[in-house]
């Protein structure tokens, strides 16, 4: 947290060299007659190009639309630049889109650290920072404070809860080691998972990381002799594949819980081949996109749009890679309230927008699941979902992340 809060009050200071930012003009940056440019930040190289394929999504389905006549006739494009998963870089790449591209507004910038570290630097100059990959309860909360920004995954809280209540309800009594990234949001999957629990298992062990450690073999070693018989991975990617891969090796094959933000089945399938299928089978974690890999909706017309799209504009990206599937998704949602935002948009008309969605026709959600942003938490509902030898399989209806 240390390092946020420097990075924080680091780029407070950006807006005094901004001309345009506090000025009486009417023109819009980032939107003229026939364009509308938007940019984030993603992590193309480093530890976490697990999440790469988000930002190349978006950028696919942005080019089907702009091959459909784009949005009141004008073009998006998407400018996307590497921070490698590290904060500092997000703040250089976001003053570089702001200030030297003239960006119209942040757009899926990947992480809560990242989002967190420029936060007040954008809400200080009024541009909009749109549906980021982040679920920290935090964006919500300080959103009278922060109104320029919003996340878009589930809430961090919300989902440790489901898992919490969920064990409380069907494993009563079972002892949980946990690893948990070092941060905003392995502390808010951990905060509501014993808020969920309430008090019906026992967590036995608790284990940290930082996102520059090498690896968890330490972590996990320490997990396994902590008893645990319940196995929570509130990590990302890369963390989580070294969590089965060495729990594996360690002959412990507990009952696994896996965040969310991991379970990509691309993610799952090298772990699962790591492991020949011990430490992934029966594993469960929860969604609210479809699975495009799932073979029962081959024919499900967003699958059939979402493989079309990524055929033709996504310059040979892996299908089975689905972080692609989610940075259509949430580019559906950004179209969405672009168009709401009027035929004039500005700044202004595009947060009003993007904060009184409802949106129960983005195609990518599962049954049921809709987007609706006005308390700034766009998705509230999930489903709990378990491995099955090589896929995801649906576990029960719809589950709020409200409690």
């Amino acid at each position: 947290m240390r390092r946020l809060i420097l990075f924080a009050a680091a780029v407070g200071a950006l807006a005094l060299s901004l001309p345009w930012a506090f000025a009486g003009g009417t023109a819009t940056p980032g939107v003229t007659s026939t364009s509308i440019l938007l940019g984030g930040t993603a992590p193309l190289t480093g530890p976490e190009t697990a999440y790469a394929p988000v930002a190349r999504g978006a950028q696919a389905y942005f080019a089907y639309v702009n091959a459909h006549g784009g949005v009141f006739r004008r073009k998006i494009n998407y400018k996307v630049l590497d921070d490698a998963y590290d904060p500092s870089k997000t703040v250089q790449a976001t003053r570089q889109l702001v200030q030297q591209d003239g960006v119209f507004a942040i757009f899926n910038s990947i992480g809560t650290e990242h989002v967190l570290a420029v936060r007040p630097y954008l809400n200080q100059v009024g541009v909009p920072q749109l549906f980021v990959g982040s679920g920290a309860q935090v964006l919500a909360r300080e959103r009278s404070r922060y109104r320029w920004t919003m996340g878009y995954l589930p809430s961090f809280v919300g989902e440790g809860a489901v898992y919490g209540r969920y064990i409380a309800k069907h494993m009563r009594g079972t002892t949980i080691g946990v690893l948990a990234e070092d941060s905003e949001y392995g502390n808010e999957l951990l905060r509501g998972l014993k808020s969920g629990l309430k008090g019906k298992a026992r967590i036995v062990s608790t284990q940290t990381y930082e996102v520059t450690d090498a690896d968890v073999k330490t972590q996990v070693d320490r997990l396994k002799a902590s008893g645990a018989k319940t196995f929570m991975i509130f990590a990302l990617p890369k963390q989580a594949l070294q969590s089965f891969i060495y729990a594996d090796k360690d002959g412990w094959h507990p009952q696994v819980f896996i965040t969310s933000v991991s379970i990509d089945p691309f993610v799952m399938n090298i772990a699962r081949l790591n492991t020949r299928g011990r430490a992934t089978n029966g594993a469960i974690s929860l969604a609210f996109l479809k699975d495009p890999t799932d073979r029962k909706l081959a024919n499900d017309k967003a699958v059939k749009l979402y493989r079309s799209v990524l055929k033709k504009y996504g310059s040979g990206a892996n299908p089975d890679a689905v972080a692609h599937f989610y940075g259509m998704a949430v580019a559906f949602t950004m179209v969405d309230a672009l168009r709401h935002a009027g035929k004039n948009p500005t700044r202004a008309s595009l947060l009003r927008a993007a904060t009184h969605l409802n949106e129960r026709n983005n195609p990518f959600m599962r049954k049921g699941i809709a987007v609706q942003t006005s308390d700034y938490y766009p998705i509230d509902h999930v489903q709990l979902q378990r491995y099955r030898k090589d896929h995801w399989v649906p576990v029960g209806g719809l589950v709020s992340t409200r409690g």
